[in-house]
């Protein structure tokens, strides 16, 4: 198994099964800091540098949690327009790492651009830990799901996910590289528009995965032991920020998880996750049900970056 001693975190399409499991037993190790609410000293001699060009509320928080929580520092911007980098002169994310790397010692970005962080790890010195680009991928966001799937189920393996909302998000596109490595069978409900690319289906295809398409979530809802959701109302994350209009729209209820719909035709046992924020497509009322586990999934989102960060900087083997 590879090191991840200065590895980029920016895609999980080249991250093996024993190389998954090996950063879930480090999230374990951790996870009793953040869970006691302590503070350790792992990191206490490293920066980690924030560079985030699009609008976050749990990814920048956990990631920056994460680094306090393992005593490293803190250092970056969660808007770039306030920057040199997003105003008049819209530097190159070449100027701009080449730069940055200076500041810390690991670099958490998130760009409006698909690639962008690939584009930063060829420049960088240090490691570069994608936090989310544009319509591309979402890596610390699909380990944080399968870890908390993996603390509540105890396997990854044998189990059916339903993977709803919009097909073009990151995380659907981080998770459909994930399911490669295990045992799982997936049904993806997709509007028609909102259908992941070529791209992605024929690399699951290329490894064998299990997956299915369904137009629906009543026709396949009955078969799943985990409820993968997104919005399907969503903003355009090619922008490095949109404003809501008084219409948002409605979600059909394709794409729709109720608490009447899990009473009637899902398992009993059936776990809902969301990366959040979520629209309709969710209603409140599904919180208090049995099924709910995006609370647990947040808090596993300051655990996993806690793992990513001390694997990257060499702080855990």
């Amino acid at each position: 198994m590879r090191s991840f001693n200065g590895r980029d975190i920016v895609s999980l399409k080249d991250i093996e099964r024993a190389e998954y499991m090996r950063i879930f037993e480090i999230a374990d190790e951790l996870a009793p800091i953040a869970r006691n609410r302590n503070n350790d000293d792992l990191l206490s001699e490293k920066t980690l540098v924030t560079a985030f060009y699009q609008p976050s509320t749990r990814t920048r928080l956990a990631t920056e949690a994460a680094m306090h929580r393992l005593g490293g520092r803190v250092v970056g911007f969660s808007d770039a327009k306030m920057t040199r980098a997003g105003d008049f002169y819209q530097e190159s994310i070449k100027d701009t790492v080449k730069m940055l790397e200076y500041y810390g010692d690991v670099i958490a970005m998130r760009h409006f651009q698909q690639g962008a962080p690939m584009e930063a790890a060829k420049w960088a010195s240090v490691p570069i830990i994608n936090c989310g680009d544009g319509w591309g991928e979402h890596p610390t966001q699909v380990l944080t799901d399968l870890y908390t799937i993996l603390k509540e189920k105890g396997t990854l393996d044998g189990l059916n996910f339903l993977c709803v909302g919009d097909g073009r998000m990151r995380t659907m596109h981080s998770m459909a590289h994930a399911i490669t490595q295990f045992d799982i069978e997936a049904n993806f409900v997709f509007p028609p528009d909102m259908g992941m690319t070529d791209e992605y289906v024929k690399f699951m295809e290329s490894r064998n995965a299990q997956f299915h398409f369904a137009d629906h979530v009543n026709k396949v809802i009955a078969d799943a032991d985990v409820i993968y959701m997104e919005p399907v109302v969503q903003p355009d994350y090619t922008m490095s920020r949109q404003e809501a209009t008084e219409d948002k729209g409605l979600t059909p209820a394709n794409y729709k998880i109720t608490r009447e719909l899990l009473r009637t035709k899902a398992k009993s046992d059936s776990i809902i996750l969301h990366s959040l924020p979520r629209m309709d497509e969710l209603p409140p009322d599904v919180d208090e049900t049995r099924h709910s586990r995006y609370w647990p999934e947040a808090f596993n989102g300051v655990v996993m970056r806690m793992a990513l960060l001390a694997l990257v900087l060499g702080a855990m083997e």
